[in-house]
């Protein structure tokens, strides 16, 4: 699992498994009656379609209603968050404009390839050999499975390692008050000013690297890995609302079960006799 970036050198070593090797054994010889895995993943990809089309309405549902009658669209955790994400887009975009490639590119091969390692080990499986150079990098690990392969691009690891920083020092110091200041900014707003930028770091690596046919999507299919993709992104994306406290999860269960109410009921009306 990794990702390669452009042609490496042969390795020197000639006993040395890459992952796709190592991943590839355990369906060297299928079945003469197995219905090939790609084709099983499109079909499910179909049925988890209408689950993204409900997430991204009511995502949006949610947001309009908070931003109209909360003025969520006020508020500092959503303006420090939409600066810091404001803030790398222009670097990300900057540095593809002048070095011809986006920067700092072993910072993120070293957060895939760490995002594959953590969801190995959630898997409980071992992790042999872990390389990351600014080529590309990769692990090698005795267990596969989609979510492992396609966890770097909807798992955004340096938000998530932000908000965890964030809450052990919240343990030891009292982050809230106004003395916590730093350079004017309180700890909240740097808060969602580091998770805005990290967000947005993995958004556009992800967008960056969707494109150029990298293996841990195709192994699966690419069609199938890009749905998951997109459903858990706006998962997360709906998990960050609601810690800005933009709406409740009470509030979005609510609103997500009336737009499959009215989804179904469109469906009926459309297939019934």
């Amino acid at each position: 699992m990794g990702a390669p970036l452009r042609p490496s050198p042969p390795k020197k070593r000639a006993n040395r498994k890459t992952p796709r090797r190592l991943l590839s054994q355990a369906s060297r010889r299928p079945a003469p009656w197995a219905i090939p895995r790609r084709w099983l993943n499109s079909a499910i990809a179909l049925f988890l379609l209408p689950i993204g089309f409900l997430l991204t309405v009511t995502f949006f549902d949610s947001f309009t209603g908070a931003a109209l009658h909360s003025a969520f669209w006020a508020s500092e955790e959503f303006w420090f968050f939409s600066l810091g994400a404001i803030l790398w887009t222009l670097w990300f975009f900057g540095s593809i404009w002048t070095l011809h490639e986006p920067r700092p590119l072993r910072l993120y091969i070293f957060g895939h390839e760490l995002t594959h390692a953590v969801w190995v080990w959630l898997m409980g499986g071992r992790v042999r050999e872990f390389r990351v150079t600014r080529e590309g990098g990769h692990i090698v690990t005795d267990t596969h499975n989609f979510w492992i392969a396609l966890s770097p691009y909807f798992y955004p690891i340096y938000s998530i390692a932000v908000v965890a920083v964030y809450g052990v020092l919240n343990l030891f110091y009292n982050l809230a008050s106004p003395a916590s200041e730093l350079l004017g900014v309180t700890a909240l707003q740097w808060l969602f000013l580091a998770i805005g930028t990290t967000w947005a770091f993995h958004l556009s690596f992800t967008c960056w690297m969707i494109p150029k046919g990298q293996s841990d999507l195709t192994v699966h299919g690419t069609f199938f890995s890009t749905v998951v993709i997109y459903i858990m992104n706006l998962v997360v994306l709906t998990f960050l609302l609601i810690l800005a406290g933009g709406v409740s999860c009470a509030s979005f269960a609510r609103q997500l079960l009336d737009n499959a109410g009215l989804f179904s009921e469109a469906l009926w009306r459309a297939f019934a006799p």
